[in-house]
């Protein structure tokens, strides 16, 4: 039974440290309108400092060109394609077989992942990526686990497959939808999705005595969600999962903050962990409890235990979570033994935080005392982040180090 990897998102060179802090072997990033969040976009420069950090510490880097691409786009992603191979990143990831074949001349050390738009769902389809270059295919998440099992037997047994574990479930079929595109001019295979599944839509019945006579559905005062599905949540098959041998388990969230990625990848590092060593004593119920904290639109298994599942048609609209919220990062702890916290939402003395310990599940709580103003020193009593970057000192009762994140509760 090998470890498989953890493989989380990195919408930035921020969000990358914070996503191998919490204990990810790898991560994958994009690069601006070349991938399918290009509002989640890494710079050159972000990139390269990625990757060079990732090495540095035995991480690794995919960099996303998952587009669907139209000629006009062929040139940008040679430069993009011979750019990676200069900088020597792990993996491209992509779908389009024009891609793939650009992939291949002008980056020809880096392996290549076939995306999960690329809706690969038989070892047949499987095979035929690996005989075109294919390191590594991401199944499509509409298979169960028999048909996962199914693949990993019949495949070419140096083929890698990667899976998808936790996150959003888009509309369309493994992620190709033109929803976005047909409503609001932003193609999701150009990497502008407009996100018009999680929209809220006023539904109307004609009623049958009186043509003509329109009554809304309404769910809630803002409509109804009839596209949003709840997030994928396969915390309690990894014991499953890693016993089917899959090679690679894959957070969604590139859009998601350093709180989002600290508690799932925190989660599911330790949940990996605790199996691997103690399999007998593994308890998805405490893992569960911490990715409940997040902000999510209620979790589901999805299609994994049956093909015939309609949990997550319960559409649960926005994301929410009512009872925690992010609420700072730690920078540094300064000569007074105080820490310089980045906050990320409004701070109150006597509120109750959370520290997120790498590598642990179980948090450590405490009420605000004090709180001080960075610049002057001066004792505050709440502070409102007013802008990216703003900063507060506070006493926390344990040693933390930087990049460690702090948890409010409501």
């Amino acid at each position: 039974m090998k470890k498989p990897e953890l493989l989380a998102p990195a919408g930035s060179f921020e969000k990358a440290k914070t996503a191998f802090l919490y204990g990810a072997d790898a991560v994958y990033c994009g690069t601006g309108s070349l991938s399918l969040r290009s509002r989640a976009e890494v710079d050159d420069d972000d990139l390269a400092k990625t990757i060079k950090y990732a090495h540095s510490i035995g991480k690794k880097v995919y960099a996303a060109i998952n587009i669907y691409a139209w000629d006009s786009y062929y040139e940008e992603i040679k430069k993009q394609a011979q750019m990676l191979e200069d900088l020597h990143v792990d993996a491209i990831i992509a779908s389009d077989g024009g891609v793939i074949e650009i992939l291949k001349e002008y980056a020809p050390s880096v392996d290549i992942h076939v995306s999960t738009q690329a809706n690969t769902v038989s070892y047949h389809s499987a095979n035929f990526w690996q005989k075109n270059g294919a390191k590594r295919v991401i199944l499509g998440r509409e298979l169960n686990k028999e048909q996962i099992k199914e693949i990993i037997k019949n495949k070419v047994p140096e083929l890698e497959v990667e899976i998808f574990v936790h996150g959003a479930i888009c509309f369309g079929y493994s992620g190709r939808c033109f929803l976005s595109d047909f409503l609001a001019s932003r193609s999701a295979n150009l990497g502008d999705c407009a996100q018009s599944c999680r929209w809220a839509y006023n539904v109307y019945v004609e009623e049958h005595n009186n043509p003509g006579n329109l009554m809304p559905v309404e769910h809630d005062k803002n409509g109804t969600y009839i596209f949003s599905s709840k997030d994928l949540c396969l915390i309690k098959e990894i014991p499953e999962i890693i016993e089917m041998g899959v090679d690679s388990l894959k957070i969604e969230g590139r859009l998601k903050t350093e709180y989002y990625l600290a508690s799932v990848v925190n989660a599911y590092r330790n949940a990996i962990d605790v199996y691997m060593e103690e399999p007998e004593n593994y308890d998805y119920t405490k893992f569960l409890k911490e990715l409940e904290k997040t902000k999510t639109r209620g979790l589901t298994t999805f299609y994994f235990n049956d093909r015939n599942n309609k949990d997550f048609q319960e559409y649960e609209g926005k994301q929410y979570n009512p009872h925690y919220e992010f609420g700072g990062k730690v920078l540094e702890k300064n000569k007074d033994g105080r820490y310089i916290i980045e906050i990320r939402n409004k701070l109150t003395v006597g509120d109750t935080m959370e520290i997120l310990i790498p590598k642990k599940i179980e948090t450590v709580s405490f009420k605000i005392e004090r709180l001080w103003d960075t610049e002057t020193n001066e004792n505050i009593q709440t502070v409102n982040p007013g802008k990216s970057g703003q900063t507060v000192l506070m006493e926390l009762p344990i040693n933390a180090e930087s990049g460690w994140i702090l948890r409010r509760k409501k």
